[in-house]
């Protein structure tokens, strides 16, 4: 019956093992892009992951095709739109000092702590992963919900209006 099956109203494990891993770094992400306004960061942080979860498949597909992580790449990408158009609307110009440097190539010391970084977890998501995963999940099933029924209209407006130009075409015989 559909041509694209609907999205699910739950949010894959895929998905919410993708906010558990990567949800404080975004939402540090957004807060140093903002240059600290937590109110600002929230709100960037919550449309990345509802943007994402709506694109969720999608960028799945797209990775496996191209072999790359497309759904980090569109997220950065979403991160950097979505702060330039905040940093556009403030009146204020935003400054941003970065606090501390990455420290590149250093490896732990020891054969179990590098093990560890190879080894899957055994700690649970944490809550905050979950709620941030599912909030965005329902907004972004929400709109697509709301577009199928927009596109279920848009058919069957098209579909009267040309059974009426077909009708008034048989009428007049020409």
């Amino acid at each position: 019956m559909y041509l694209i099956p609907p999205m699910d109203d739950e949010p894959p494990p895929e998905y919410i093992a993708f906010v558990a891993l990567r949800g404080a770094e975004l939402r540090a992400d957004a807060a140093r892009l903002v240059g600290g306004d937590a109110a600002a960061a929230e709100r960037i942080y919550l449309q990345a992951l509802t943007e994402t979860a709506g694109r969720w498949r999608r960028l799945c597909w797209w990775g496996r095709l191209t072999r790359s992580d497309a759904v980090a790449s569109y997220v950065r990408k979403f991160l950097d739109k979505s702060t330039e158009q905040w940093r556009e609307d403030q009146i204020y110009e935003v400054r941003v000092v970065p606090i501390y440097q990455e420290k590149h190539g250093v490896q732990p010391a020891t054969l179990a702590l590098r093990k560890a970084a190879v080894l899957d977890s055994t700690a649970r998501t944490s809550l905050d992963a979950l709620a941030d995963a599912e909030i965005a999940w329902v907004h972004a099933w929400r709109r697509s919900q709301w577009h199928h029924v927009a596109r279920v209209v848009g058919g069957g407006v098209l579909l009267v209006g040309g059974m009426i130009q077909y009708f008034s075409h048989l009428s007049t015989g020409y």
